[in-house]
């Protein structure tokens, strides 16, 4: 049985040391679009020589940036083929601006395991310390696994975010590029889901898919920049569920609404009739 939830929840992973450079935070800008305005200076803190801002997206790829192989799904319990899974959330909380250059351990656990009916939801937790032990942020994230429900167990809440019943504060429109997804790739994910068209097609899909993650940063900095006056550490935490696929080359419409404390999000694609990218998407303020 390719996933056991009673060997699977609370199962803790082997924890993960890295450090990380000025170098790899520009990398992954670069990957979800950075450098655009090369004449802008709020642009530029994200590609600074010796300390670019980080935007709190960056915690998503730091431990396994320097990876060159694809991943497996295989933890205790669970035992499922690459090309049946695809990310289902993300959230991030930092406890203090990510530093430019830093040291890193993170520890990880599988908390929930649902069962959709036609696919499983397994949720992971992660906490993450520098080298003095002290907070730098916490994850929690989901990936669905297609046709390994049915297996007996909780369906799971619902955490969706209703919009308001307004017109966006903001709407701004953000292209990627035909090569976005082997640019970003390069931050660690080696997926051939995002780059080998045989395997996007044995998956389901017409061609290789821009990867989650991208659009999960991709939409924050666009947050960032729009309301934020592109300052970074003004973000306290930042979650989305991931909706629907986005093409490398294909534009986003993010729209965004401003509340106390937060700001409401969502991501979609005009050009096939506002197809939903990100949605659920929250901002929270430092």
């Amino acid at each position: 049985m390719p996933i056991d939830p009673g060997v699977a929840i609370g199962a803790e992973l082997p924890a993960q040391e890295f450090t990380w450079t000025a170098s790899d935070v520009q990398l992954y800008h670069l990957g979800i679009g950075a450098g655009s305005r090369p004449l802008d200076p709020r642009e530029l803190r994200y590609l600074d020589d010796v300390a670019p801002q980080v935007l709190p997206t960056f915690a998503t790829v730091v431990a396994n940036i320097h990876a060159t192989e694809a991943p497996k799904v295989s933890f205790p319990g669970v035992e499922i083929d690459l090309a049946k899974v695809v990310h289902g959330s993300q959230e991030v909380t930092v406890h203090q601006p990510i530093p430019a250059a830093g040291t890193g351990r993170t520890t990880t656990r599988i908390a929930e395991v649902w069962d959709k009916g036609k696919a499983a939801v397994i949720v992971q937790e992660s906490v993450t310390t520098d080298g003095d032990g002290n907070p730098l942020w916490t994850a929690r994230s989901s990936i669905f696994a297609r046709g390994e429900g049915g297996f007996g167990g909780e369906r799971g809440p619902s955490e969706s975010v209703p919009l308001p019943e307004r017109a966006p504060d903001h709407e701004v429109e953000v292209p990627t590029l035909p090569q976005q997804a082997l640019l970003y790739r390069m931050c660690g994910d080696r997926n051939p889901l995002h780059s080998d068209p045989d395997f996007a097609g044995g998956a389901g899909f017409p061609a290789p898919i821009l990867h989650g993650l991208c659009t999960y940063g991709v939409v924050c900095k666009a947050a960032v920049d729009t309301v934020l006056e592109s300052d970074a550490s003004r973000v306290h935490g930042y979650r989305a569920r991931f909706a629907g696929v986005v093409y490398p080359g294909e534009t986003l419409l993010v729209r965004i609404w401003e509340e106390p404390g937060r700001l409401l999000i969502s991501a979609s694609v005009p050009a096939r009739e506002n197809s939903p990218a990100l949605a659920d998407v929250v901002l929270t303020l430092a």
